[in-house]
């Protein structure tokens, strides 16, 4: 018997050896599958891009939600990146307050000089007296000096850290100072507070609207403020390189020849304006399943990347030129990193339900300088 089992398994080997091997197809057999989120990267890891990933993991990131085990949209996966440049540089509010006088012009003067002496910004003063660039005085000419708290600006703060510094909304203080496009703030720059000019300590209420971000305080007040012999930021090619806070971003001259594409195909589920509750929408919301890709709907260089704004979740900015910008929230996870240049219909980020979406959507939204505009008015027709 136990020669006989000896022959046995030695045909069995035999036959074996003749069966010519064959791969099993991708996805075959009982292996454990594979988590959907990447684990975190190390600290010395080099940002993963979209090119980086493997083609079969590609597909699995496109594949619809159902069939994706584990997955979890609420959370916004990201790229390596400093902190904005509004939490990295914190402000010293140090206002001074000056009250209301006149100035007399010295030979010599100059608006700048004015505005040194009497503690006061230089384009509140120019205002007053409706003064136009270049600002030109003449001795014995009397100038009137508006009163007020003046924050003298440090290289790299930002409008949204000098807000949240005095408890005061940006919006407010971008009006007060007429600030107008790009508005990227200098060093040395004196802006003004409105307010309490006595200094007292703003509300909770009030406090509590400096710390809640929306798309306009990013687009004119994240910036870092410049000093007089620095220059903006050349933009990256790739996400490998990490621009750091300090470092000022700006938009390319105009907007690209070809106009603007669809970000994604799907359904659009919310439309620009005013809904039937009253709420109004900046954008419009295109229902797709998680992990679409995204793509930038124009040539542009990216101004903010992050979960900043709790209501978008996972939020993409891009600067077009020409005063354009469109805006991609609740994003699972975003590819791209600020300061980054990206071409049309290039993949910036994934789809997901993360903010307080209705459903795996985009939020999508053009703007003008400040100004929302309908994006299908933009768009081409489907």
């Amino acid at each position: 018997m136990r020669r006989a089992g000896v022959l046995v398994s030695l045909a069995t080997l035999a036959l074996t050896a003749c069966i010519p091997h064959v791969d099993r197809p991708a996805g075959y057999g009982n292996a454990p599958p594979r988590p959907y989120r990447d684990p975190p990267p190390r600290r010395d890891d080099p940002p993963r891009t979209l090119e980086d990933t493997p083609r079969e993991d590609r597909a699995r990131e496109d594949r619809p939600p159902q069939d994706i085990p584990g997955r979890d949209t609420g959370e916004v996966t990201t790229l390596p990146a400093p902190r904005p440049a509004w939490e990295a540089r914190p402000v010293n509010a140090d206002a001074t307050t000056i009250p209301d006088t006149t100035y007399v012009v010295r030979p010599g003067d100059t608006l700048s000089r004015v505005a040194d002496r009497s503690g006061a910004g230089l384009e509140a003063i120019a205002r007053a007296n409706n003064l136009d660039s270049p600002y030109s005085i003449r001795a014995g000419q009397r100038l009137q000096i508006p009163g007020g708290r003046y924050h003298q600006v440090r290289r790299g703060e930002t409008g949204i850290a000098i807000a949240r510094a005095y408890g005061v909304e940006w919006s407010r203080i971008v009006t007060a100072n007429a600030l107008v496009e790009p508005y990227v703030l200098r060093a040395d720059q004196r802006i003004q507070i409105p307010g309490d000019a006595s200094g007292g300590t703003a509300s909770a209420s009030e406090r509590a609207r400096a710390f809640t971000l929306d798309i306009d305080d990013i687009l004119t007040g994240g910036e870092p403020a410049l000093a007089s012999n620095q220059a903006p930021a050349r933009p990256i090619a790739t996400p490998r390189r990490v621009l750091p806070s300090n470092a000022v971003v700006t938009a390319p001259a105009r907007l690209a020849s070809g106009g603007f594409l669809w970000p994604v195909d799907g359904k659009v589920v919310k439309r620009f304006g005013h809904g039937a509750s009253g709420e109004r929408n900046d954008g419009i919301k295109i229902a797709v399943p998680v992990s679409t890709p995204i793509h930038a709907a124009a040539d542009g260089v990216v101004a903010y990347v992050g979960d900043g704004i709790a209501a978008l979740g996972g939020l993409v900015i891009i600067k077009h030129g020409g005063g354009w910008t469109s805006v991609y929230g609740h994003a699972s996870k975003l590819l791209v990193q600020r300061g980054q240049s990206v071409k049309r219909g290039q993949t910036i980020a994934l789809s997901g339900d993360t903010g307080f979406a209705d459903r795996p959507e985009l939020h999508f939204e053009l703007r003008k300088g400040r100004t929302p505009v309908d994006p299908t008015s933009q768009l081409p027709r489907t």
